[in-house]
């Protein structure tokens, strides 16, 4: 069993001991039916980002229609909850959200990496949490602005530039300090941005030259303009298999030819494979946890679902919350010297 060390002091302003004392470990009445429960409640959606970014935007599509798939029609209310690359939202899911089914959310698809790969991150077991599913898998690029001088991945291996950040466990820092350090970029990284959006502001006011673990599907959904009149120039995509509109741009594991390397980047990128998780807490009943379940599973198949997302240009390819499940318990089965390995690219 993982060990549940004390909570890190950089998370610990975020949850008074008395707020968290009102929420914790409250039990869930598993006794009545789930159209029961669900009718007339409003279900509360955390997103660990701030309004506008991909995470944000995805949240919200799925959040006008899951209710009406759900046993009794309940109300999902969004509620942004931004801190900390997200882990903020991670922190009050694993231990002071309500373990009834009232509650899930999204955040960074890394988070459930970071007990493995960072000894100090907050400590959680990302096993116990209850995976609903993703909207989709993804490629995540690195970007920048065309006054930037970076306009391909030699480039990138020899032009200084500063790229900006969302937090620690966010793929945008994690993405960003991996490249530098397998390949010795000349990265400066600016973090500590409440959401993905705010990065693409600096972007464009020249505070910051580019952005690594921008997601593509986020990229194109909010800045296709932007992309298509070259203003944002795309050297590098990062993930596990090349995206099929960018078949010239170099992937990540391609660039190297080191076996260790590449299987550390695997294991890295992995968690684009669960690009928008949504989870609620350990401790929802069954019955009410496959009720989620389904009702995700049959928002992906739900036309006015697909065609609100084909009109935002946001892709969707779910994955179910059991892949997510049996994904992140072969990942914590991962070899300890690759683990070492891509732990030290992440610092």
């Amino acid at each position: 069993m993982m060990r549940r060390p004390l909570l890190n002091r950089r998370f610990a302003t975020f949850f008074g001991v008395g707020w968290l004392a009102i929420f914790a470990g409250r039990p869930a009445d598993a006794g009545e039916p789930v159209a029961d429960f669900y009718t007339g409640k409003t279900l509360q959606m955390v997103i660990g980002y701030s309004v506008g970014g991909g995470y944000d935007i995805y949240a919200r599509t799925l959040s006008r229609y899951m209710g009406k798939h759900i046993p009794g029609n309940p109300t999902i209310v969004p509620q942004n909850m931004p801190g900390a690359g997200s882990l903020r939202a991670v922190n009050y899911l694993a231990k002071a959200a309500p373990k009834d089914g009232s509650v899930f959310g999204t955040f960074a698809r890394g988070a459930a990496m970071e007990p493995l790969l960072d000894p100090k991150a907050i400590p959680f077991d990302p096993n116990s949490l209850k995976w609903i599913g993703s909207v989709t898998n993804e490629v995540s690029t690195c970007a920048f602005w065309h006054t930037s001088g970076v306009k391909d991945w030699a480039d990138m291996q020899h032009k200084p530039y500063t790229v900006g950040g969302t937090g620690a466990s966010s793929d945008t820092d994690v993405f960003s300090r991996v490249v530098r350090h397998f390949f010795h970029l000349p990265l400066k990284l600016v973090t500590g941005f409440p959401g993905g959006q705010d990065v693409v502001l600096s972007l464009q006011r020249g505070e910051v030259d580019g952005r690594c673990g921008w997601s593509w599907s986020s990229l194109i959904s909010r800045n296709r303009a932007l992309y298509d009149s070259k203003q944002i120039i795309v050297p590098l995509q990062l993930g596990l298999r090349k995206h099929p509109d960018l078949p010239d741009v170099p992937l990540v594991l391609d660039l190297s030819n080191d076996p260790k390397i590449k299987a550390a980047l695997k294991l890295i990128f992995a968690r684009q494979a669960i690009a928008r998780p949504f989870a609620a807490p350990a401790g929802v009943p069954p019955e009410r946890l496959k009720a989620l379940r389904d009702a995700f599973d049959a928002t992906m198949r739900d036309p006015a679902f697909l065609q609100e997302a084909k009109t935002l240009e946001l892709e969707v390819a779910p994955v179910q919350g059991v892949e997510i499940e049996q994904l992140i318990k072969d990942i914590y089965a991962t070899p300890p010297d690759i683990v070492q390995l891509a732990r030290e690219a992440m610092q």
